[in-house]
This record gives C-alpha cells, sequence and structure tokens, in this order.
C-alpha cells in the first residue's frame, strides 16, 4: 500500500509538472506569435513595402495551428510560386522516376551501302533537359560539353549505326503537345530573353541561344560576338564599339517578334569580361530540325531534303523505326532544376507531359481542367486558385497563400514529398536563395520557392526550426512600387523573425 501511495504521488507529480510544461510551452507560444506579429507589422508598414499589397499565412506543420495569417483568402499574382503547384503535380502524376524519351525515327528504309530513304524524324515528348547539363544538380548548375550535346549524340548514335546519306527530310516532330507556343498572361517582352522562350515539346538547349559579345583589343575597336548553339531563326548585327578600360558597359538589343535580325547597339569598355545574353527561340521546332541537319552534315552524312517541323500526328499507319534514343535523368531531378533555377519552359513542360499521359487535349481550358482536378484532391478550394499557365510568368494567375499553404500540406503526405522537398531552394544555399538570408539565423533553415514579376515578390515553403519543429508558411506580396532589392528585403525580414521568434534562434546565434 505504502508503495501505491508513493507511486500515485510520483505519477501525480509528474502530470502537474507536465500540465505546468504544456502551460509554459503554450504560454511561450503565445508571446512568440505575438512578437513575430509585432515585428511583422512593423515590416509591413515600413516605407518600403506599405503601398503594396500582403498576403501571409504561416501554419505549424505538425498541430495545424495558424501561426500568423493576413489576407490569407485574398488573391494574388503567384509568379513563381506557382511552379510548387506544377511540379507537385508532376510528381503525383509521373512519379518521381519517370524518364522522358527522345528518338530519332524513320519510316524509310537504309541501304546496306548506308543510305536511309525517307524522312528522319527527330520525336519530342517533353524533356526539359535536351541539353548539356550535367546530374544530379549539387548546389549549382553545372555544365559540359556544347549546348546541343544532347541532339549530337543522337547524331553520333545514328551515324553508328552505318547512316552516311539520307534522301528524304530531316523532321522535328513536337506534336506530343497542342501547339500553343505562349501561353494566356504572358508579354511581348519576355518572348526576347530565355526565361519568355516558346514552350514546345521539343526544347534544345531550353529554346535559347547564346550570344557572346567580346570587347576588341583596344579603345575604339568594333566587338566581337558569337553564337551558340547555331540557329538558322535569326542572324546578328552587332553595332557595338569598345570603350576605355573600366567604363560602364552600355548595351541595348532589339528584336522585333517574328524578326529575323537581332541588332545590338552600344559600347563594352575594353579588357573587361565578355558579355553574355541568352536569348529565346521563337519556333522550336524548326529552330531543332536545322540544327540536327547540320549537325549530321558536319558528321559527314550527305542530307538531299530540307529541314521542317511537324506540328500535328502523323497520319502515316507504318511503324516507325527507332534509329536512336535518349533518355532523361528521372524526374526528381528534372523538378529539383526546374524549382532550384525557376526555369519557365521546365515547368511548362512537366504541366503538359504529365497531361499527355491522360490523353491529348485539344485546348489550354482542357489542360488547366487537369491541373485542377489534382487541387481538388490536395483538398484546395475551387476558386483559389486561377490559373493560366504552368509556370506563374503569366500576370493572369491568382492564387491564396491558404491554398498555398495547403498544397505544401499536403504535399508531405506523399510519397514524393522527399524528391519535392529537396527540389526547393535553400535560403543561403543554393538555387535562387544561393545570396538570400546569408549571415542570418535564417540561413539554412528556409526551404522554400521564390517568384518574382514585376511588382510582384513571393516566398513559400517550409521553416525548419530546432527540436525537428517545421513550419509551412506563404507570404505574397503584389503591387509594390518599390525596387526589387527592397521587396525582397521586406520578404527575407519575415522569414528572420518566423525563425527567431517561433524557433527561439535570436540570442543563441547573436550570442546573447
Amino acid at each position: 500500500m505504502r508503495e501505491l501511495k508513493k507511486t500515485l504521488r510520483v505519477t501525480l507529480a509528474a502530470v502537474l509538472m507536465s500540465g505546468a510544461a504544456s502551460a509554459a510551452l503554450a504560454q511561450d507560444g503565445s508571446h512568440a506569435a505575438g512578437r513575430f506579429a509585432a515585428r511583422a507589422q512593423e515590416v509591413l508598414s515600413g516605407a518600403s513595402a506599405d503601398k503594396a499589397e500582403w498576403g501571409v499565412l504561416i501554419v505549424d506543420a505538425d498541430s495545424g495551428e495558424t501561426l500568423y495569417s493576413v489576407n490569407a483568402d485574398k488573391y494574388f499574382v503567384p509568379a513563381s510560386n506557382l511552379k510548387l503547384f506544377t511540379t507537385a503535380l508532376a510528381l503525383s502524376r509521373l512519379g518521381k522516376d519517370f524518364r522522358f524519351r527522345t528518338t530519332l525515327e524513320t519510316r524509310g528504309t537504309i541501304s546496306a551501302g548506308g543510305k536511309l530513304t525517307g524522312d528522319l524524324v527527330l520525336v519530342g515528348r517533353g524533356d526539359p533537359n535536351l541539353s548539356n547539363r550535367k546530374f544530379p544538380y549539387e548546389l549549382k548548375e553545372e555544365f559540359e560539353g556544347p549546348p546541343e550535346k544532347a541532339l549530337a549524340e543522337l547524331v553520333e548514335s545514328v551515324v553508328s549505326k552505318g547512316v552516311k546519306e539520307i534522301s528524304g527530310d530531316i523532321v522535328a516532330d513536337d506534336s506530343y503537345f497542342p501547339r500553343e507556343r505562349y501561353p494566356s498572361g504572358w508579354a511581348v517582352d519576355d518572348m526576347v530573353w530565355s526565361y519568355g522562350a516558346a514552350v514546345s515539346a521539343i526544347a534544345v538547349n531550353d529554346n535559347t541561344v547564346i550570344v557572346t559579345l567580346a570587347p576588341g583589343q583596344k579603345e575604339g575597336d568594333t566587338a566581337t560576338f558569337s553564337v551558340a548553339p547555331w540557329t538558322a531563326e535569326f542572324a546578328v548585327r552587332a553595332d557595338v564599339v569598345t570603350s576605355p578600360a573600366g567604363a560602364k558597359p552600355d548595351l541595348t538589343l532589339t528584336r522585333e517578334p517574328g524578326a529575323p535580325l537581332v541588332v545590338l547597339r552600344g559600347t563594352i569598355p575594353a579588357k573587361s569580361e565578355p558579355r553574355k545574353l541568352v536569348l529565346a527561340i521563337e519556333e522550336p521546332a524548326e529552330h531543332a530540325a536545322t540544327l540536327l541537319k547540320r549537325l549530321l552534315q558536319e558528321s559527314g552524312v550527305r542530307v538531299s531534303g530540307v529541314a521542317r517541323a511537324q506540328h500535328e500526328p502523323p497520319a502515316a499507319a507504318d511503324e516507325a523505326t527507332v534509329l536512336a534514343e535518349h533518355l532523361s535523368p528521372p524526374l526528381s531531378e528534372a523538378v529539383k532544376m526546374a524549382n532550384k533555377l525557376s526555369e519557365n519552359l521546365h515547368t511548362e513542360m512537366l504541366l503538359r507531359a504529365a497531361a499527355r499521359q491522360k490523353g491529348i487535349w485539344s485546348t489550354p481550358e482542357d489542360l488547366m481542367k487537369f491541373a485542377g482536378d489534382f487541387y481538388a484532391e490536395a483538398g484546395i478550394a475551387p476558386d483559389d486558385v486561377q490559373q493560366t499557365d504552368g509556370s506563374g510568368l503569366s500576370r493572369r494567375d491568382l492564387i491564396t497563400p491558404r491554398a498555398v499553404v495547403t498544397l505544401l500540406n499536403y504535399a508531405r503526405r506523399q510519397p514524393w514529398f522527399e524528391a519535392f522537398y529537396l527540389s526547393l531552394p535553400l535560403s543561403a544555399m543554393d538555387g535562387t536563395l544561393t545570396d538570400r538570408m546569408k549571415n542570418t539565423p535564417a540561413g539554412s533553415r528556409i526551404r522554400a520557392k521564390s517568384g518574382s514579376v514585376e511588382h510582384v515578390r513571393t516566398l513559400s515553403g517550409y521553416v525548419e526550426l530546432p527540436g525537428q519543429r517545421r513550419l509551412v508558411f506563404s507570404i505574397l506580396s503584389n503591387n509594390l512600387g518599390v525596387r526589387g532589392a527592397e521587396a525582397t528585403a521586406a520578404v527575407d525580414e519575415l522569414c528572420l523573425a518566423m525563425v527567431e521568434e517561433f524557433g527561439g534562434l535570436r540570442f543563441a546565434v547573436n550570442g546573447k
């Protein structure tokens, strides 16, 4: 009996201590939320942010408790935060081990002497990495070989099979996706640069070419330039003069939509590093066909026909013979590249490739319906996502902070979560967050997707705190009239406040 009383007293004491601890933790949590709210109010009402619209939602991942909320159910232009939705959808529908297959095919015949009677067809199926990128991605993007390396390897395989002459055409078939080069809401200005490259089932080197501009030997010399990979889509005229060493470069680039000429004007300082301008290709299949023909000819293959594109599925019923194929890295790597580097074209291709597994769609509305079905499955309210593309470059996209947090919480419960999580940039470490939150307690604790178009800055993802505590958050800001650096700094201040107040890291890191 005495032992029983002792046990009861000990158990009761433990319960009382546990209750006191829980109360203390709850009180501390309440104080943390209050401190964060005060800091957030200071940031959001500051001179660099007070004219903007802000939506913020922060939730404890395990308990589901809302720690902070402002305009969580209001619409915001998400910019590249929409990539969270597209990459999650792709992983869900295709699986993290899915690989894209690109082939060189023919319905013709090959003679004993190596003559291919018929067309040689490059068939694209949505691989976003027909390039010279090295995989796996580790902290930074790396390249090996020329930009057209994947295409050159396909040519090498065909030549190794003894093909010496082609009597037909060189065709690039991008009919795997219905033709829609530019989603609704993209701007004319976007078309010139890499981030606005045309969407296609064939994307050699991200449907871009690199114009490298170098100064002359001395002041007054004409600058030189090179283009890689070679393209027949446009010619470059460089009216650029070498200026004195140490001067600021002054360059302008002009290309009208569809124009066959790119004009560079201005000055570039002597002894300065070459400038690289990454320009978008407007007709990806045509570009791929002409580049493929050139590579074949450089490999000694005689080609009688022309280079052309095929945008509709072939009518021929004859089975094609595959002469060469290229298999992509697994989807987990493609998703990582898309999110770490915020590749617009890649996410557009991922959305379409995922939808293509369910059949061919005929309109952009069909494609968005496919995405909407996934969002409903994830528990997102039907009206919380208004979408016209897969990348967030469209100014017509609208989402709510609650939709983002709901998606991020849904992802945590899925078998593909690790691939999704590791695809997100890590603060002060890699991707688009490499130079953000450095030398602060938030460094290496924010795993999130950034987003930016004019007057928009967004960041959504996960916060890793001590004791394996995780927060899920979305910060969306629109109508920012301040410079980009100031807007980004305001977002980063909110991240720092999350880590310091909810993680209790301020004093430990500062050594106080």
